[in-house]
């Protein structure tokens, strides 16, 4: 692919609103997690909760699109001049000439849960209760649409915890396609009941924070994130996607193949996609969700197509497995090292695992990084990777 330019970015997770919060987090290998306190949850667990959007007000021109999921996008967007490098771009190439892509996995579900406890006598659901503009997987692009006042090409990619790094691929197509100059691509996914107690019946759920590659790893920690970037044809921002490569191994409704066939492909074509060789990659994020299986997994697919001296890190622990937003903070967190120089750590793995054969950064590193993949591996064999690369500060 042509590479494309990364005019802006911006991320909000448990480890706070913005690009700065994140940077400083990471750098002191300060996690976000904290123990289950949702509400109406009663699960020995912990959680990468976004504080404060249980009191975020849209605006009464968005009022209508009211629910947890499209506050966290609305709280996302006002970070870091997001919205006003959009109206630049905007003002520029036009607004129906600006893609919306966006990556979740369950949008404004908790509406709908809260909609279900407030049903009358006869199970009808609240008159006020509009699906439309809250579960509907479509409404988180239709929101960002509406507020960012856009036009162009809008898709939702639901494919589960690679939804929000496949909206780059479907982002880089459009725009090479001709059908839109620019777009906005990211994720957004919303802590619900749905999930937590969904991923617990599963017994996929650590009930401490979660710790990727450590040999006792037992889970994952449930988190919520907003993130969002502005990829256009032509600009001079410091970063670039320079390819994608997705795959669909299909080996199991909610495990990976033990040897990671489907992520071996993926990795393997984002960098024929970049026009790139294993050693011109500098670090690589891995989706690292601390489950024994997944991790394992991951490995053995690295191993395989980078050899084992690559440094890797999963920032799950800090953050949590944000689902449907995970591939975009991961994304962001890439660009973050590499503006930085430094690559984030595995954050609460006391002890690899000997059945791990990569380099895992357990420390903040600091190194020069120009390029670096990351990983989205999503439940039915849904993979996504991503190469990035831009300039260190």
């Amino acid at each position: 692919m042509k590479p494309l330019s990364v005019t802006a970015f911006t991320v909000t997770s448990a480890l706070g609103t913005g690009l700065e919060a994140h940077r400083r987090a990471l750098a002191e290998a300060r996690g976000g997690l904290r123990p289950c306190d949702f509400a109406e949850v009663d699960l020995d667990t912990w959680i990468g909760r976004v504080e404060g959007v249980e009191a975020v007000c849209l605006p009464p021109s968005l009022a209508a699109w009211d629910c947890r999921n499209n506050r966290l996008a609305w709280l996302g967007l006002a970070q870091d001049g997001l919205r006003e490098a959009v109206a630049q771009a905007r003002a520029r190439y036009g607004a129906e000439r600006i893609g919306v892509f966006l990556g979740t996995s369950t949008s404004g579900v908790e509406q709908t849960e809260q909609a279900y406890a407030r049903r009358d006598a006869e199970g009808r659901l609240p008159a006020d209760f509009d699906y439309r503009r809250t579960q509907n997987t479509f409404s988180l692009a239709a929101f960002v649409l509406e507020a960012l006042e856009l036009a162009g090409p809008a898709q939702v990619v639901s494919t589960a915890c690679s939804s929000s790094a496949k909206v780059f691929a479907a982002a880089a197509r459009h725009i090479e396609a001709g059908l839109c100059d620019a777009a906005l691509v990211g994720g957004v996914d919303s802590l619900c009941r749905m999930t937590l107690y969904g991923f617990n019946s599963l017994q996929l759920v650590s009930p401490e924070p979660c710790r990727p590659a450590d040999a006792g790893r037992d889970g994952i920690s449930i988190g919520e994130a907003a993130g969002f970037a502005l990829l256009e044809r032509e600009g001079d921002g410091r970063f670039r996607l320079l390819g994608c490569g997705e795959s669909s191994d299909a080996w199991h409704m909610s495990s990976p193949h033990p040897e990671g066939e489907g992520a071996v492909r993926a990795m393997r074509a984002a960098l024929d996609d970049a026009g790139l060789g294993p050693g011109d990659i500098d670090f690589l994020h891995l989706h690292g969700t601390a489950t024994p299986a997944n991790d394992l997994a991951e490995d053995r697919a690295a191993c395989r197509v980078f050899g084992e001296a690559l440094p890797c890190a999963s920032t799950k622990g800090f953050t949590g497995h944000t689902l449907g937003a995970a591939g975009i903070l991961g994304a962001v967190i890439g660009l973050l090292a590499i503006e930085q120089g430094w690559m984030p750590p595995s954050l609460n793995t006391r002890s690899l695992d000997p059945a791990l054969r990569g380099r895992y950064v357990l420390e903040p590193e600091s190194a020069p990084l120009r390029r670096v993949m990351v990983n989205a591996l999503g439940f039915g064999g849904s993979n996504a990777s991503l190469v990035l690369e831009g300039d260190s500060a």
